[in-house]
């Protein structure tokens, strides 16, 4: 359960009034017809909150004796269907859903690892590990140790504990920029355990204080320095830490935008990311992402969707 002050700032809020059974009977009646109706399905699940949908597939199963997610697969198709079905797990299993099939997938898909185990906050970050135990039956931290290597398998692990410190720590804040100075731009070959234990523990305020120090001694922004030093995997993590410490509503709007504005768009990472902060900060990737690159991100989506799926995600982005 989120905070309401962190839940004010999605686009999706709870639908004011809500009768589940009616919902249960409205999606029966749009899936029972000749054909169909995709628009009454995408127009009620997309606006109701993750809580709500939880309550229709119970009083669905309950009035019809039926699968809600399992009726949904069988009309709907496509992309359309991936993202109303992501909508209907509650948001820290599909947190562990959207890890498990990463790891478990053909190949690893790294950058879903890294969006959600640098963006999460520490709690988030436990409940996913224990949704991820009781669904899956092993540990998360286990089946990722299994599936990466070195620096970068260290620091996800360092992030999948969930354990990040609190406050700022004045007396390290200097201490710290100069040993990341010193393990980075200082010397030949980078010394990673230091970046990963400073930016993998320390919290994002602190973190913030230490970048800006950092700045000072090494006369360029700490990103600079990490492509600078570092390549691959371990280079994608440490900026999506940095990015998530600056503003984590900031990271998501760079990759919501990179995933449409590449040749041809990522929907994994689309529908990942609009179902995952629809009701956390979809408001301030909004306002962000309009500032940045100016145009709304409703009419990038607008752009570069179509059909019912394009329908479904403005839903989600609200206007």
């Amino acid at each position: 359960v989120f905070s309401d002050v962190r839940a004010t700032r999605g686009s999706v809020k709870p639908f004011v009034n809500f009768n589940a059974k009616h919902d249960a009977e409205v999606l029966r009646k749009a899936m029972k017809g000749i054909g169909t109706d995709e628009d009454a399905i995408l127009m009620l699940l997309a606006a109701r909150s993750n809580a709500q949908r939880q309550e229709i597939k119970a009083a669905y199963k309950k009035a019809f004796g039926k699968d809600l997610v399992k009726d949904l697969r069988s009309e709907l198709g496509g992309k359309l269907e991936d993202l109303i079905v992501a909508l209907m797990y509650p948001s820290i299993l599909y947190d562990a859903h959207e890890l498990h099939k990463a790891i478990k997938g053909v190949g690893t898909e790294d950058e879903v690892l890294i969006e959600i185990l640098a963006s999460r906050t520490c709690d988030e970050i436990k409940d996913i590990a224990k949704a991820y135990k009781k669904e899956y039956g092993s540990k998360l931290e286990k089946d990722i140790m299994g599936d990466t290597s070195g620096h970068y398998q260290r620091l996800l692990v360092i992030l999948a504990q969930g354990n990040r410190e609190e406050g700022v720590d004045e007396s390290r804040v200097e201490k710290d920029a100069k040993e990341l100075f010193a393990a980075g731009e200082e010397k030949f070959g980078t010394d990673e355990d230091k970046f990963i234990n400073i930016l993998g523990n320390r919290s994002a305020e602190h973190l913030r204080r230490v970048f800006d120090a950092y700045k000072k001694i090494a006369g360029c922004d700490i990103e600079e320095s990490i492509k600078d030093e570092c390549t691959g995997n371990l280079e994608a993590l440490l900026l999506a830490v940095v990015k998530c410490a600056k503003s984590v509503p900031a990271y998501f709007a760079e990759s919501v935008r990179e995933s449409m504005r590449r040749a041809g768009t990522d929907d994994e990472t689309l529908i990942r990311i609009m179902v995952s902060r629809s009701e956390r900060d979809m408001l301030d990737i909004r306002a962000i992402y309009k500032k940045k690159y100016g145009e709304s991100l409703y009419s990038t989506i607008q752009e570069d969707t179509d059909g019912d799926y394009q329908k479904a995600l403005l839903y989600l982005c609200g206007e």
